[in-house]
């Protein structure tokens, strides 16, 4: 189980930073203020999801 984790805490990380990525492309852009909040409201949730994948792994790795 914990190896499959570990598969997907690359993934969840890469997916933060892509996202991050975009806003910050967004705010020198300086499209518009809607856009930039959905990126901040998918950056947090895709924080809080690799923060659960995380954690998930370190707790069935030391079960």
């Amino acid at each position: 189980m914990s190896t499959v984790l570990y598969s997907f805490i690359p993934l969840a990380l890469m997916a933060v930073a892509v996202v991050l990525g975009l806003g910050l492309w967004n705010m020198l852009k300086e499209d518009g203020a809607n856009r930039s909040q959905k990126l901040m409201r998918w950056r947090v949730g895709l924080q809080f999801a690799a923060i659960v994948v995380v954690m998930a792994a370190i707790y069935f790795a030391r079960g």
